[in-house]
Parts: C-alpha cells; structure tokens; sequence
C-alpha cells in the first residue's frame, strides 16, 4: 500500500476537524489527542485529491509529502464580469499567425493542466503537445497527403461521408483540418479510466479559457480527433501511451484575426423544475427515454 505521509504539526493545528469533515472517502478521524489521524483502513481509501490540505484554515496538515506553505492561498475575489466577458467573447479561430507562441505561455498552459478536474481524482491523462510551427507542419502535411489519396484512389464509404464536401477544397491545398495552426494538444485518457467520456472535454474546456485568457486562440478540432481513429501511426507519432485512447484534439496559437465584440446567440432551452410527484412513464416511452440516453 502506497504510504500518504499524513503528518500534523500539533503546534498549529487548532483541532477543528474541518479536514475530517469534508473528506470525501472518509479517510480521517480524531485521535485520542483530537489530531486528526487516518481512520481504519483510511490511508487505503485516500484518493490524493488534497481538500484536507486545503481546507486547514492554519495549514497545520500535510499529506503525500505537500508542504501547505507551497499552495497559493485562495484569493476569493475574482471580477466575475470579466470572467463572463472572456466567456462570451471566445471563439473558434480558424486564422492563425504562423509563429510559434511564447515559451512562457506555452509553460504556463501545460502546468495548468495539472488542475484540471477528473472523475474519482483520476490523475493519468495523457497531453501530447505539438510546440513548434515545423512539426505541425510534418504533421499536417502527412495527413492532408494520407487524406488526399483515400479521396482519389482508394475511397472509404465512412470516410467519404466525412470529407467527400471537402475534396475539392483539399486537392487545391486548403489546410481544412488544421486550419494552419502552429500548435496542437492532444488529450488521451486510459481506456480503464472510471470518467473517460468526460475528463477529457473537462481538461480541454479548462485549457480553453485559459489559453484565451493569455491572448492564446484555440480550436475545438473533431476532423482530427476522427483522423487519429483511423491512422494509428498518428498515435505513435505523438507517443500516446499504449492502453490509452486519443480523446480529442484542441488547435491553437497567435490569431491572424481580431473580433471587436461579443455574438448575440440563440437562447438555450431551459427550464425550472418545480416540486411534484414522480410518475412512472408509459412503456414506450421509457423505451424511448433509454433510446435518447444510450444512443451515442
């Protein structure tokens, strides 16, 4: 059993339990003393996911060798207008300066990433990073010309049906997948991993902001996520672990564009759910209900 290296410095620990509370696999309890201490079989239980390090008011706890003085403390007052101005104003470049971006924001995106959330704490995703214009440009080029030869010597029902209205455009040379960005982010997440739908759309959707936030434009890339599927030499290339499926693929760089505004989107649907009873549907329409969930 791996050891968490719970430890308690008694001189500031002010016997709150406030990291006992709001553990979520239970792990802690109070000793004899009133320090906490791991529970019976709690070190076993123990996802890694820090909250009792971060809740200690006095940062009198450390656990799997975390020192608390080595956390930022929260701030608490973010300006949420900007923060809705930077959501409303982000879009999907398709224009991109063809120049690498700044090694500082390029190290400031990967180390964010280490925050992202994933379902039971599961820390093993995978990022695989394109960070030079030139390497793109290999890669690019091999899978516009693999793209290229289905469309015109070998075609593939499937594959037909997904770039067959783009052929044109790919045999004049219109870089239609990655829309000549210099950078390229592919997430991957073990085929075991408990959330392995969701993790990654989290990561990438907090990646996104992110990179808006430092000037860095991104782009939501399904064509080659969909092109990773079917070349598997595209996996090797970037070295995505074996047992690891590519999840998605997120573009991104300087933008050769500037928008001056925000959109004025359709509305969503959506809907306020009162109190009342809950009513068994009708067969068919739990046939259509399990139909609508399990679709995709």
């Amino acid at each position: 059993m791996e050891n968490k290296n719970l430890v308690i410095d008694k001189e500031k620990c002010v016997h709150c339990g406030l990291c006992i509370e709001d553990c979520i696999s239970g792990c802690l309890e109070f000793d004899s003393d009133k320090f906490p201490t791991f529970a019976n079989q709690g070190e076993e239980r123990c996802i890694k996911c820090q909250h009792c390090l971060a809740i200690c008011p006095v940062g009198a706890l450390s656990i799997l060798d975390k020192n608390p003085e080595n956390s930022p403390a929260v701030l608490n007052n973010y300006n949420s207008d900007e923060l809705l101005n930077l959501i409303q104003s982000r879009r999907s470049v398709r224009n991109y300066k063809r120049e690498n971006i700044s090694s500082e924001n390029l190290e400031k995106l990967k180390n964010m990433l280490n925050w992202v959330p994933t379902g039971c704490n599961f820390h093993k995703l995978h990022f695989a990073f394109i960070e030079d214009v030139e390497v793109m440009d290999e890669f690019r080029n091999y899978v516009n010309s693999k793209l290229i030869k289905i469309l015109t010597k070998t075609p593939v029902r499937g594959i037909m049906n997904k770039f067959s209205k783009y052929k044109d455009a790919f045999l004049n040379g219109e870089d239609i997948i990655f829309r000549g960005a210099p950078h390229m982010v592919v997430v991957s997440v073990p085929v075991n991993a408990p959330c392995a739908d969701i993790d990654p759309v989290i990561a990438l959707s907090y990646f996104e902001l992110y990179a808006n936030s430092l000037g860095v434009s991104t782009l939501w890339c399904g064509f080659a996520e969909y092109c990773l599927k079917m070349f598997p030499e595209l996996c090797e290339y970037l070295e995505i672990p074996q047992g690891y499926k590519a999840a998605y693929v997120m573009l991104f760089g300087n933008s050769d564009v500037k928008y001056k505004r925000t959109i004025q989107p359709e509305s969503f649907e959506f809907t306020t759910v009162k109190k009342k009873d809950f009513r068994k549907p009708a067969l068919i329409q739990k046939i259509k209900r399990y139909f609508w969930n399990f679709v995709r």
